[in-house]
């Protein structure tokens, strides 16, 4: 994917998939120039993207998206032509409890972007979504970038509020956009609180494994690599205004995606014996949607996007990404 002579500006790209952005785009294009903001919370980890600290086009600096003056300043300094905005606070259950910074982060701090953004003339802005703000599914059916917003926790509604501030900059504003909702992302750099590497850590140590419920809560799982080569997509080819959602059809109940680990672990750590009776049902999460699935036909037809990680071999890889992470040898 080539940039030649532009430089992007990508907020939160010293978390999970910002940081996945960015190992991409260096591995794609060693002469694009990438600015990394970041305000380093807990889910943020410098060490992920610590091998370009010595790259001419790479550069660093701590600050929240809600930094009116550090944002701008970044801005002004580096006059990017694209803001990739990944900065936000992603967890469900912490916005349950904790939902002020959710609404904080990624309504207000984008709008501090979006203003941004519309000052400075930036060719593009790519807002980083999620299916979450679709809310829940039945038995049947997909989310289509058509489907009305429902969306059940705080951290979704503020992320489709957000959504909408960005819409709303297009339409009042006339400022380029684009939104990309994603499914449920794995791979590499996820924070441990999070289900895949949850259950990776739960396993190594021999402690129980918690799923909420019944277990049969379906998730679309889509590898982030390819997410990332979407984004590229949407950020070269993408209709102004438009919303594409990025997903990759590996529908799987939460119990058996839990049961995956636990065999894969198995065939790679015989000595481990590890048995499904690690698992425990808790108590439900408030607000669990039972269903996301993404329909990504326009993606790949408008584009001609397709995924090219099938879940099998992306859990493999992240499986053994994790073993490394933990210094486990196989």
């Amino acid at each position: 994917m080539q940039y030649e002579e532009k430089t992007l500006l990508v907020t939160g790209g010293a978390g999970f998939i910002g940081s996945n952005f960015i190992h991409y785009l260096m591995s794609m294009d060693q002469n694009i120039n990438i600015i990394n903001i970041d305000a380093l919370t807990y889910a943020a980890n410098l060490e992920n993207i610590s091998c370009f600290n010595d790259s001419k086009n790479y550069s660093f600096f701590k600050s929240s998206i809600c930094d009116k003056k550090g944002v701008s300043d970044v801005i002004e300094k580096f006059s990017p032509d694209i803001i990739v905005n990944f900065a936000a606070e992603s967890h469900v259950d912490r916005s349950i409890t904790d939902p002020d910074i959710f609404l904080t982060t990624n309504v207000l701090g984008t709008h501090n972007l979006l203003n941004a953004a519309e000052r400075h003339g930036i060719d593009k802005f790519i807002q980083i979504s999620t299916d979450e703000v679709y809310g829940t599914l039945g038995d049947m059916g997909y989310f289509t970038e058509g489907s009305q917003l429902s969306p059940s926790s705080p951290y979704s509604a503020s992320k489709a509020a957000a959504d909408m501030v960005v819409l709303s900059y297009f339409k009042t504003y006339d400022l380029p956009v684009n939104i990309t909702r994603c499914s449920n992302n794995y791979g590499p750099y996820q924070h441990t609180e999070k289900l895949i590497p949850l259950v990776i850590s739960k396993c190594l140590k021999k402690e129980a494994i918690p799923v909420y419920g019944d277990g049969l809560n379906i998730r679309d799982w889509l590898y982030v690599d390819d997410h990332c080569s979407a984004i590229c997509n949407v950020i070269n080819n993408g209709k102004i205004g438009d919303v594409y959602n990025i997903g990759a059809n590996n529908e799987i109940r939460n119990i058996d995606l839990v049961r995956k680990i636990i065999s894969c672990l198995n065939d790679k750590l015989p000595s481990l014996n590890l048995s499904y009776d690690l698992i425990r049902y808790v108590s439900d999460r408030k607000g669990h949607d039972r269903r996301y699935a993404i329909d990504s036909t326009k993606i790949r037809n408008d584009l001609g996007w397709k995924p090219t990680v099938n879940f099998d071999e992306g859990l493999n890889r992240t499986v053994d990404w994790y073993l490394k992470f933990f210094n486990i040898s196989i």
